[in-house]
Order: C-alpha cells, then sequence, then structure tokens
C-alpha cells in the first residue's frame, strides 16, 4: 500500500501530462514486491502493475521516483504496454537495457522514460517477467553516470492476473 501512496498520485500525474483526464487510481491488491490499480481515464477503464526497485546502483547518486509499469488499456485494445521511468533524464542517442533470466531486451527513450519498441516487444518482456524471480535495468543519465535497478519479479504474475480479471483482458 505505500507504493499507492507514493506512485498513484505520480501516475495520475503522468496521465495528466499525456492530455488525459485521470482519476486517482484505486488499489486491485498488493501481490509481493508488485502493486495492481485502476483508473478512468477520458471515461475508460485503465489497469495498470508498478513496482520500485529493491535495489540501485550506484548509491550516491541523487534520482526522482523510480518505477516500472506495465498497463492495460483496453478501449484502445492495447495491452501489456510496459513504462520504465528512470528517476533522471536518460542520455540521447542510449537504450535503457532490461535483463531477465539471460534474456535481454533493449528498450528506447525520451527525457526520464524508457518503453519497449513494439507491442510484440511489449508481449515478450511480460512473458519473460512471468517467467522470471528478477529483473536488471540499466541506464546512462545526460551527464554519463551509468545505473543499474534491481527489481524483484516476486508477485509479478499474480498482479499481472489482477489487472487481466479487473480490465477483462483474456490471455
Amino acid at each position: 500500500m505505500l507504493l499507492l501512496k507514493r506512485l498513484g498520485p505520480l501516475v495520475a500525474a503522468l496521465a495528466f501530462a499525456h492530455g488525459a483526464a485521470a482519476q486517482t487510481p484505486q488499489s486491485i491488491g498488493s501481490f509481493k514486491d508488485w502493486d495492481a490499480y485502476s483508473y478512468g481515464e477520458k471515461g475508460a477503464k485503465v489497469c495498470y502493475v508498478a513496482a520500485t526497485p529493491l535495489d540501485s546502483d550506484p548509491k550516491n547518486v541523487r534520482r526522482g521516483e523510480i518505477f516500472f509499469l506495465v498497463a492495460h488499456r483496453p478501449k484502445d485494445k492495447v495491452s501489456d504496454e510496459v513504462n520504465l521511468h528512470m528517476g533522471y533524464p536518460l542520455k540521447p542517442g542510449t537504450a535503457v537495457r532490461v535483463e531477465i533470466g539471460g534474456r535481454r531486451f533493449e528498450l528506447d527513450i525520451k527525457d526520464e522514460n524508457a518503453w519497449t519498441k513494439s507491442p510484440a516487444d511489449d508481449a515478450k518482456l511480460v512473458a519473460a517477467m512471468i517467467r522470471g524471480n528478477e529483473m536488471i535495468v540499466r541506464g546512462t543519465s545526460r551527464r554519463g553516470t551509468r545505473t543499474v535497478d534491481r527489481y524483484s519479479l516476486l508477485g509479478f504474475t499474480a498482479a499481472h492476473k489482477a489487472i487481466d480479471r479487473a480490465c477483462g483482458v483474456a490471455k
């Protein structure tokens, strides 16, 4: 529930920044290291799972909020949309790299955010998250500082199933 208090308003602010009339996120439930939420956006339900890293390096670097989201937007026929917020401006011309159990994914970047190149890549990354135990995220700041964030994937599968049910996404 702590994650809801920290990320709920931030996610709503991100939705507003994209021109959406978003409501305050409502908790669907907490599942070990992942939390599930839903909110209304332009009259449609959006469901997402969110987590913050268990550990980040280097420790002496000041960063804003760091979190990983996977969202469903059924009205727009979007499921498993991946979004990563790194907490610092990313270096142009670089990519964020995600590793799960030996599988590697390269994410596009803009400002402080990263996402996959296509819905097919979203699906592959989410499938790896369901099978995995840990996710390592590497990025490079505009100043050239390299960061490593370690996310637990414990509870991801249960949280993901909860948003599938809440948003009526059949798998």
